[in-house]
């Protein structure tokens, strides 16, 4: 080495089409997002990164890009996210509290069966002839048949 220092090369600005080109793909990186979830974000910043020195214009296209979709894709998401959590659980708990009155109901079918059972039993053993609700009737046609 013959001791100069070498001096890095100044970047080869793009040509306008080329600005245009990848300013629009950093824009449209967001349709990534639809299929990626979030991938639309990282392009848009591989876009700034790589063409940052290269074009002012791209840099801010694909800037403004990335931040957008952080702000609007994956902070919305999150927002979204919440919303239907906490959407969810009040739907379940205010569900559920309009339904403990049919649940108290429902659970007092088997119970009350038991009930009627006693009754049955008791009536039975005292020499009285008992019929269930419902049941009686039909039973007492099957086996006449």
């Amino acid at each position: 080495m013959d001791g100069t220092a070498i001096e890095p090369q100044a970047p080869t600005p793009l040509e306008p089409a080329e600005e245009r080109s990848w300013a629009m793909l950093a824009h449209l990186a967001t349709l990534l997002n639809l299929v990626t979830g979030a991938l639309g974000v990282v392009a848009a910043f591989i876009v700034y990164w790589t063409y940052r020195d290269r074009s002012r214009y791209v840099a801010y296209q694909s800037l403004q890009s990335g931040i957008f979709q952080l702000i609007f894709w994956v902070g919305g998401a999150i927002l979204a996210a919440a919303a239907w959590v906490i959407t969810t659980a009040g739907s379940t708990i205010l569900l559920g509290l309009c339904c403990v009155p049919f649940s108290i109901l429902v659970t007092a079918i088997p119970l009350g069966a038991i009930v009627y059972g006693i009754v049955g039993g008791v009536q039975c053993n005292q020499g009285e002839d008992f019929r269930y609700w419902l049941v009686g009737d039909w039973v007492t046609n099957k086996m006449a048949q």
